[in-house]
């Protein structure tokens, strides 16, 4: 299934002791590029997490936040720092000496002293935070899939009714082309019986000049070229997995085709004709540039 390269995930998943949500959003780029924002304690996962998401994702610029919360009871412990404590008696001991005042010191007011006390978090246990982690990290990457194929089903619809537009642009062009010659040989007809009045016309030469006038306007092999670049776009369109690449070669391909119609267009008619298409292909890789 097509997929668009812009979504949103979000999955929670607590247990007795640990809670992680993972959000995710992406928005269009040429390559994969996953940015990870996620507390300090989880860095070591960051390798692990990088790795199940290249199993979801094969395009796109990709931010994922993840917070974590230790839900259990005693998460963190009490830390008594001795010998800090021990320096700030003793230096408290000789300001008390050399300026002779009273001691005044006791165990509860030593304690409010900076960092005698402080509290510690205890070592986590990567198994079971891992555990909670991944499926997180799966949830959210499911969601976003699912995000990213719903667009991509409208993208698809979207794309191929355009497509639908230029192939009737195309065969206009083909059905023009005749009528163009024909008027073409008959004002060249008419305009040699006024300079010639009443004598002959040779028909060889005026037919000579229409093959030479022909060939210059010629477009059979873009508008064929053209047909089986719309006719490849459908079919891709309707394959599964990373076909974004391979659009954008097409789009170009056709739209270098719809310039050199353009460009051999000498009729009013066949350039209108040519710079619809060329619009509606610049719409076409516009939204090219969104798809996996």
């Amino acid at each position: 299934m097509m997929k668009s390269m812009t979504g949103f995930g979000r999955c929670e998943i607590s247990d007795e002791s640990h809670r992680v949500t993972v959000e995710m959003k992406s928005v269009n780029h040429r390559y994969l590029d996953i940015a990870i924002k996620m507390p300090k304690k989880l860095n070591t996962f960051e390798s692990a997490i990088r790795s199940l998401l290249k199993a979801y994702i094969q395009r796109g610029k990709v931010d994922v936040y993840i917070t974590y919360e230790d839900t259990a009871e005693g998460q963190a412990a009490l830390k008594y720092n001795e010998s800090l404590a021990a320096e700030y008696v003793n230096g408290i001991r000789r300001m008390a000496e050399e300026f002779v005042l009273p001691l005044g010191l006791d165990a509860a007011g030593l304690s409010r002293y900076p960092e005698v006390f402080s509290m510690e978090a205890r070592a986590i246990d990567e198994e079971e935070v891992w555990g909670v982690l991944e499926q997180a990290v799966r949830g959210a990457a499911e969601q976003f899939v699912e995000a990213r194929i719903r667009e991509g089903r409208q993208l698809q619809e979207d794309l191929l009714g355009k497509l639908e537009l230029m192939l009737g642009y195309v065969e206009q062009i083909e059905k023009r082309s005749p009528e163009i010659l024909e008027e073409y040989r008959q004002r060249l007809t008419d305009k040699v019986k006024e300079l010639l009045e009443e004598n002959a016309v040779d028909e060889g030469r005026v037919l000579a000049e229409v093959v030479l006038f022909a060939d210059k306007i010629c477009t059979d092999e873009e508008t064929v070229r053209l047909k089986s670049h719309i006719q490849s776009t459908c079919d891709t369109l309707r394959q599964d997995g990373g076909i974004g690449r391979r659009l954008d070669f097409l789009a170009q391909e056709m739209n270098r085709e719809a310039n050199t119609i353009l460009s051999k267009a000498n009729d009013l008619a066949v350039s209108e004709i040519a710079i619809s298409l060329k619009t509606d292909i610049e719409k076409v890789r516009e939204q090219i540039q969104n798809i996996e």
